[in-house]
C-alpha cells in the first residue's frame, strides 16, 4: 500500500507557482500493477520520483512499507565520469551485494543492455536511450516490492523492447510496478489499475480502462 497524505507539490515559476500536485490525499491500493496518465508536464515523471523516495513533497508526507527501485526510464543518478561497469559495481555495493552476485549483476546488466564496448565508457557519452537500457538492466538485478518505470519500455529497436517486455513481464511475478507510459496496448497489458495526473489533482482508478477513458476526455478538453 502507499499512502499519500495532503502531499502538495509545486515548482516556482516566472509566472507563480506550477502544482504538480495540490493538497492530495489518496490511498494505492496493494497488489495491483498502476499505470500513470497524463498531459506533458503534469507531472508524471515528478510523482515516479517521488514515489520512489527521490524528490520529496513541499507539505504532506508519503507513507509506504514498501521499497522502490529507482525509475528506469530516469537515469540521472548514474556517476557521469564512471563507465557503465562501475556504476553498476557501485550500485551494487550500496545495496550490500557480495563480489559474486556484483560479477554476476555486471555480466546480466551487459548482456541485458546491449550497449557493446559503451558498457566500459564513460556514462557521460551516452546517449538517453543507452542510460535507459543500462538503468533497466540494473534494476532486473534487484528485488523491489515495487518497480517504478519511465518509458523505458519504449527505448530501442523493436527486437529489444520485446525482450524489454518479456523480462519485465517475467520480474512482475513477484512484484508490482508503477508505469508512466503513452502507449495504450502497453498499460492495458500490464496494468490493472490507473492514476490520471490533471491541474494538479491525481484521480486513482480501479480498472486501467477507467483511467483511459478519464484521460482521453482530458486531452479532448
Amino acid at each position: 500500500m502507499i499512502e499519500l497524505k495532503n502531499v502538495t507539490k509545486y515548482y516556482k515559476t516566472a509566472n507563480g507557482k506550477k502544482y504538480i500536485l495540490n493538497n492530495v490525499s489518496q490511498i494505492i491500493p496493494s497488489d495491483v500493477n498502476v499505470g500513470i496518465l497524463g498531459r506533458n508536464g503534469a507531472g508524471k515523471s515528478t510523482l515516479l520520483r517521488m514515489l520512489g523516495g527521490i524528490d520529496f513533497p513541499n507539505s504532506g508526507a508519503i507513507i509506504s512499507p514498501n521499497s522502490f527501485s529507482w525509475p528506469m526510464g530516469l537515469a540521472g543518478g548514474f556517476q557521469g565520469s564512471m563507465t557503465g561497469r562501475q556504476n553498476v559495481k557501485f550500485v551494487c555495493r550500496i545495496y550490500g551485494k557480495t563480489d559474486a552476485e556484483i560479477e554476476h549483476a555486471i555480466e546480466g546488466v551487459k548482456e541485458f543492455a546491449e550497449i557493446g564496448d559503451y558498457f566500459d565508457m564513460p556514462i557521460k557519452i551516452y546517449s538517453s536511450g543507452m542510460k535507459s537500457r543500462l538503468s533497466f538492466g540494473l534494476s532486473l538485478m534487484f528485488d523491489f516490492d515495487y518497480l517504478i518505470i519511465d518509458e523505458t519500455l519504449s527505448v530501442g529497436d523493436k527486437n529489444f523492447q520485446v525482450k524489454s517486455k518479456k523480462a519485465l513481464r517475467k520480474k512482475i511475478e513477484n512484484c508490482n510496478v508503477l508505469l508512466v507510459s503513452h502507449s495504450m496496448p502497453i498499460l492495458k497489458e500490464i496494468c490493472h489499475a490507473g492514476i490520471v495526473v490533471n491541474a494538479g489533482q491525481m484521480y486513482y482508478f480501479e480498472d486501467i480502462n477507467d483511467a483511459i477513458k478519464t484521460y482521453d476526455k482530458i486531452n479532448k478538453q
